[in-house]
């Protein structure tokens, strides 16, 4: 799969041992060494395919490993090596019947009713646990059981408390309330195609999921794009990140209780996606990535001058934040997340820098060109909402620098080059990924006669959503709400 570096491995019962390698030192440097980012499978003829990929100290090439079982096989299991891989094995083993021997945990991960299948049906009752949460039972404790129907318009989960007093003792997670099978929904359409769904996988990440997508697909076929699309590329994806940890703020405000902060933080983020909307015709900035470059051209004439008022004002009102004692008292100290547990679960984008794992794909993996601007990658130790906090702020400030350096350099010429998937022939892989608004997110793509088999996601609130609760134990009622806004977690991508 371009560009990786591969390794097949024959015999299924040495995965465990080759794989151990995947577990993390964690008294190495956090950017030099082997890191899994995503597990997942696929039928190839009558056999299973499982690929494990980790990306590797900076600069080195990703590494996929490649193994091929029966349908029904057991394989070792790597969760108890590497505790992110649990969450992956679980998901494969709903979709695709494929038994993990010594497996931490045997739950269902996407169907609720121990309902699962060998995709695409799910029709087929096969013996899966049910996901129903692992409950701490004590007469001593009371049990709430929140969601998935929430307030406001916040997406659909199910949240299992066990709780003395305001004391949370345990927090156990259950999502995938609104799994839409986007992946099945790739398979068999054209590469053109598959840009449109992938900017609506997750809509706030909506030029992350398609600069992804199409990375992938011009890697599989060898297409290089022109240096104005490039330059685009990462205004739109800076544009992005900009709009959404503005949004992040105005909830943080929000949910500790400064009505003022709320309004004005969302009203930023209106004038951001204005200014989104001026440029591309669309507040979310769609329609525009594609394989090959982009759909049309922009004028950015008018651009710099509306981004030079926003930061102004950007910069008055996290001043303003940061001065409100009412506010840091909040958010300092808050959901806790410390640097051993965010390696070993998998944490990544602000989250995983909150807690001093500085790693960053625009800076350790370049792509698009990123590696010709100049930006700072903040990274912070403390762990808590507060640092989270602090990391979106100054990857704001970076964000509008970034944006100023390509308008300063913008080139002319042309915006695509043609992708001419139709005429692909046999198989072709490719591998993509962005430092998206909350983190690594990678599409692996597998083309066949010029038309999609195979798109895998890999979305940063997969793995953020199973670090959040281990932040939640041992923390109290009133600081949930503030700890998982300061996550900026999304439901839609988790579930796909």
């Amino acid at each position: 799969m371009r560009p990786c570096d591969e390794f097949i491995i024959d015999d299924p019962g040495e995965l465990g041992d080759i794989l151990a390698q995947l577990a993390a030192d964690p008294s190495a440097p956090p950017r030099t060494y082997n890191r899994l980012q995503a597990i997942w499978a696929r039928q190839v003829g009558d056999d299973i395919e499982l690929s494990y990929l980790a990306s590797a100290a900076i600069g080195e090439p990703f590494r996929l490993w490649r193994c091929r079982v029966s349908p029904g096989a057991e394989v070792p299991s790597l969760s108890p090596i590497v505790a992110l891989a649990g969450s992956y094995e679980r998901e494969v083993r709903d979709l695709y019947g494929i038994d993990f021997a010594g497996a931490l945990d045997r739950r269902s991960l996407i169907f609720h009713h121990a309902k699962a299948s060998g995709a695409p049906s799910q029709d087929q009752q096969v013996p899966i646990a049910p996901s129903a949460p692992t409950i701490v039972e004590s007469p001593d404790l009371q049990l709430l059981r929140f969601g998935p129907v929430r307030a406001d318009v916040v997406e659909s989960a199910r949240f299992a408390f066990s709780y003395a007093g305001e004391g949370i003792i345990h927090l156990e997670t259950q999502l995938f309330y609104k799994y839409r099978g986007m992946e099945k929904l790739f398979e068999g359409t054209t590469p053109m195609m598959g840009s449109i769904l992938a900017e609506r996988v997750s809509g706030v990440d909506s030029v992350a999921h398609a600069f992804a997508f199409a990375l992938a697909c011009e890697r599989a076929a060898g297409t290089e794009v022109p240096e104005r699309a490039q330059q685009l590329r990462v205004l739109l994806a800076e544009l992005e990140r900009i709009y959404n940890h503005l949004h992040y703020f105005g909830l943080l405000a929000k949910l500790t209780t400064l009505k003022v902060g709320d309004a004005e933080g969302h009203y930023l983020e209106e004038l951001a996606k204005q200014a989104n909307a001026s440029l591309t015709g669309s507040r979310f900035l769609r329609g525009l990535i594609t394989p090959g470059g982009l759909r049309r051209d922009l004028d950015v004439s008018a651009l710099e001058p509306v981004l030079v008022d926003l930061e102004e004002r950007v910069q008055g009102y996290l001043g303003t934040l940061n001065g409100t004692r009412s506010y840091l008292d909040r958010i300092e100290t808050t959901g806790v997340l410390e640097t051993h547990v965010a390696l070993a679960q998998g944490a990544t984008g602000p989250i995983e820098r909150a807690s001093g794992l500085d790693r960053d794909l625009r800076r350790d993996h370049p792509y698009g060109g990123y590696d010709r601007y100049q930006f700072v990658v903040p990274d912070a130790s403390a762990g808590d909402a507060r640092a989270r906090a602090l990391i979106r702020e100054e990857e704001l400030f970076a964000s509008f620098a970034i944006v100023q350096q390509i308008l300063k350099r913008l080139d002319h010429g042309p915006i695509r080059v043609p992708f001419e998937a139709a005429s692909l022939t046999g198989e072709a892989e490719g591998l993509g990924w962005v430092e998206g608004t909350r983190g690594t997110l990678i599409y692996a793509v597998y083309l066949e006669d010029g038309r999609l088999a195979r798109v895998k996601i890999k979305e940063p609130s997969f793995s953020n959503w199973r670090v959040f609760p281990y932040t939640v134990d041992g923390t109290n009622m009133m600081d949930y709400a503030i700890n998982e806004a300061s996550f900026g977690l999304s439901l839609a991508g988790n579930d796909r």
